[in-house]
């Protein structure tokens, strides 16, 4: 088939936020895997971490990608000059400014279109205007969000259905109506763009306009695999009225030590280090904490956080979100933060690791060390941990995490919610350490944590046959190309 596919040209135009632009880059290496010539379209200064990705891959399929940068006009849209990336607004008050800027950027994008003309285009929701720019030069326009067809068909079912306007308080639960499997949430697990999804705000207009350039779509990639949600993603495609791809999960692309180990920004730990204090310990004894690289608690939840950990007895490693010092003494100021009950780092010197800033995720979960997962329900976090087989502990902060956290606890049935009840946007709702403590002795000891395990462990087959040849994501991503291959008389 490959030889078939080698005029196939597909652009692909990422989201400029590490959980849009990892994917992103992993599903073109699918593409070039099978023959298809690919171009990712990103900034400059996103471009490294794209070109790092595949260059560490090491594939031969990746000479049929090429990566261009076309400017971000960050100064343009009232940003600081540089902020190209979601993960580097300094403040929330410009998210606003930020997507005014992925809007500038149709004109310039759509004269790179008109120059090359490609087969198609694979563009993160976010740009909206993307399946029009792609309708303007008579190219097939797909879309791919980053997340479930669960929290997509959750998301579209309260757009149409509104069921929070119908309750009387914050707190009072409410169904989803016409979603599957009884799902229950109230008003404060909600984004503000979704309680006030009829007002005019940027946000709540953003939105709509994401929604309606499905429905005008050449249809929806899921990274996803059907075996995971197969009835949601039923659901989905009829909700949109388009088709949908489901040919995840893309980073099970990554096989070696050094493709798991070189997907995002560099490592704040050197993997063959991680590797062996992970070795060192006995299968599924140690729990692996991460928030993705979005939320950022505080210093007194991270101070819970520690207690929790250290009340549950477990093994761990701990990801914290926090910028490495220039020198020795101003890390070890920093090491005395609040944020660290006293002495708690020798205490755990042989239970415990805590990385500061990156981890390498992947590796960490694939490990056979790893037997939890403390996660914020990221959708690419929440199939990593699926595929690696570990059962999780849910602690959603915002965008459509809320909605991953019920798919795992509910629906799947692999995992436990810590209990946060609040979408905070980024710092995340206040949690005790005896809800930690409590939450990760359910997921990592007796026989409840046996029963997730066992759930977790034939998940994580059945995503590993969905990738291999003849699986189901792989049969979807052979009939997408044909597709493509036929609509441009190849």
């Amino acid at each position: 088939m490959n030889s078939e596919n080698h005029n196939l040209h597909i652009f692909f135009l990422p989201f400029p936020g590490h959980g849009h632009l990892i994917p992103t880059t992993d599903m073109a290496r699918l593409f070039a895997a099978r023959g298809v010539r690919a171009t990712i379209v990103t900034t400059p200064l996103n471009l490294p971490l794209v070109s790092k990705i595949i260059e560490k891959s090491k594939a031969p399929s990746n000479s049929n990608i090429n990566i261009v940068a076309i400017k971000f006009p960050s100064v343009e849209a009232g940003l600081p000059e540089g902020c190209e990336h979601v993960d580097s607004i300094p403040s929330m008050s410009l998210i606003p400014n930020f997507f005014k800027a992925t809007s500038m950027l149709q004109e310039p994008f759509e004269q790179f279109l008109q120059q090359h003309r490609p087969d198609c285009l694979i563009a993160g929701a976010f740009f909206h205007w993307a399946t029009d720019s792609a309708d303007k030069f008579g190219i097939p326009g797909i879309l791919f969000h980053g997340t479930s067809s669960f929290s997509l068909c959750a998301s579209e079912c309260m757009r149409l259905y509104k069921p929070h306007k119908n309750v009387s308080s914050e707190s009072e639960p409410f169904v989803i109506p016409n979603l599957p499997g009884e799902i229950k949430l109230t008003r404060m697990v909600l984004p503000e763009y979704v309680i006030n999804d009829d007002d005019e705000s940027e946000l709540a207009r953003g939105r709509r306009k994401i929604m309606e350039s499905a429905g005008r779509s050449f249809g929806v990639i899921v990274n996803s695999f059907c075996g995971l949600e197969q009835i949601y993603a039923d659901l989905y495609q009829k909700l949109v009225g388009k088709k949908t791809w489901h040919i995840g999960p893309v980073s099970l692309l990554n096989k070696d030590i050094e493709e798991k180990a070189n997907r995002g920004k560099q490592a704040s730990i050197n993997e063959q280090d991680c590797l062996k204090w992970l070795d060192s310990k006995k299968p599924d004894s140690v729990l692996y904490v991460c928030f993705g690289s979005m939320a950022n608690f505080t210093d007194s939840q991270l101070k819970e956080i520690a207690m929790g950990l250290e009340a549950s007895g477990q093994n761990f490693i701990w990801v914290v979100r926090r910028t490495k010092k220039a020198n020795q003494q101003e890390q070890e100021e920093d090491d005395k933060q609040e944020w660290l009950p006293e002495g708690f780092e020798k205490r755990m010197e042989e239970k415990g690791l805590i990385i500061r800033g990156w981890a390498p995720q992947v590796l960490i979960l694939d490990n056979e060390a790893t037997g939890g997962f403390v996660t914020h329900c990221g959708w690419n976090s929440t199939l990593e941990g699926v595929s690696a087989g570990v059962p999780m502990v849910t602690w959603p902060v915002s965008a459509e995490q809320f909605y991953n956290e019920k798919l795992v606890t509910q629906v799947l049935r692999i995992g436990v919610p810590v209990g946060a009840k609040k979408w905070v946007r980024v710092v995340g709702d206040s949690v005790q350490k005896e809800a930690i403590e409590k939450a990760v002795r359910r997921v990592m000891v007796g026989e409840e944590a046996l029963e997730m395990r066992n759930r977790a462990k034939k998940l994580g087959s059945m995503a590993k046959e969905a990738m291999e040849e003849g699986g189901s994501s792989s049969l979807a991503l052979d009939a997408l190309i044909q597709e493509l291959s036929s609509r441009s008389g190849q």
